[in-house]
C-alpha cells in the first residue's frame, strides 16, 4: 500500500532524514526528542510464536507456513494480516473466522513462550537514562499488549501505548508513527523509531522518522533501505550512541 506523504520518503531507499548522510551521532542524539518502540520481534520474541500459530493454521490445510508469507502479514493489523495469508494460498476461509482461529491459537501459546529479546532490560535503562519520552508503536491489538506488559514493571514509564486498535491502516503506510509524532507532540522528524520488520521499516520512513531497524531471526532478509541503522541488537553501541545521556 502506498504511503498517504510520499513526499516524506522515497520508498527506494532515499528517506528524506533531518540529519544528512555522513552526519555524526551527536548530530543525532541533539536532533532526536523522542523514542517509538515496536514491540514483536523488538521487544519480546513473538515471532517464533505467531510462525507456530500461521504454520499450525496452514498445516490444517495441507499448507505450511513461509518466511515470505511471514513478511507479508507483517506489521498488518487484525483481519489484514490473516487476508493476506487467505490471498496466498488462495484459502476459501473467511478473513473474520481465520482471526478467530488465529486468537485462539496465539492466547493459549503466549503465557507460556512469551520471552524479552536480548538486551531488553539493558536498553529500557538506557532509555532512562536519555531523559527522553518513549512509547509502544505495535501493530498487535491491545488485548495482547496487555497480557504481555501484564509482568513488565516499565509499562507505566511509557508514555503512551499505540495497538493496532487505534489505527486504520497497519505498516507499511505511516499512519501508526504519524499518529505517534502528534501524540509526541513533536515533527516525525524528530523522532527515533526502532523497528524489527521490513514492513515497519517502511512505514517509520514514509513518515519521515529517524528509522533503527533490529533485524530478528525471522526478519533477516527483509528490505530495510531507508533505515538510519541497521542495528545488531538492543546492546549494539551504535544504537545507543543515537541518545543523549542525562547531565
Amino acid at each position: 500500500m502506498a504511503p498517504e506523504h510520499p513526499q516524506r520518503a522515497n520508498r527506494q531507499g532515499t528517506p528524506k532524514q533531518p540529519t544528512p548522510a555522513g552526519s555524526s551521532d551527536q548530530d543525532t542524539r541533539s536532533y532526536v526528542r523522542a523514542v517509538a518502540l515496536d514491540m514483536d520481534g523488538l521487544l519480546f520474541d513473538t515471532e517464533r510464536i505467531y510462525w507456530e500459530v500461521g504454520d499450525t493454521i496452514l498445516q490444517r490445510r495441507g499448507l505450511r507456513y513461509s518466511a515470505e508469507l511471514q513478511a507479508l502479514m507483517m506489521g498488518r493489523i487484525g483481519t489484514a494480516a490473516v487476508q493476506q495469508m487467505i490471498d496466498f494460498h488462495s484459502l476459501n476461509d473467511d478473513a473474520e473466522d481465520l482471526l478467530r482461529e488465529s486468537d485462539q491459537l496465539y492466547g493459549e501459546l503466549l503465557p507460556q513462550q512469551i520471552r524479552p529479546m536480548p538486551g531488553l532490560a539493558a536498553w529500557v535503562d538506557r532509555l532512562r537514562t536519555s531523559g527522553l519520552p518513549f512509547a509502544l508503536t505495535t501493530s498487535s491489538r491491545r488485548r495482547w499488549v496487555d497480557l504481555i506488559f501484564e509482568q513488565q514493571d516499565w509499562r507505566d514509564e511509557l508514555a503512551f501505548v499505540l495497538t493496532g486498535d487505534d489505527v486504520v491502516r497497519g505498516k507499511p503506510h505511516p499512519e501508526m508513527y504519524l499518529k505517534a509524532a502528534e501524540q509526541f507532540a513533536i515533527t516525525p522528524e524528530r523522532m527515533l523509531v526502532l523497528e524489527d520488520s521490513g514492513n515497519g521499516t517502511a512505514a517509520g520512513v514514509a513518515a519521515g522518522a529517524i528509522v533503527v531497524s533490529i533485524p530478528s531471526p525471522h526478519t533477516q532478509g527483509q528490505d530495510f533501505r531507508g533505515a538510519h541503522l541497521v542495528a545488531e541488537s538492543l546492546t549494539d553501541p551504535r544504537l545507543w550512541d543515537l541518545l543523549p545521556s542525562r547531565s
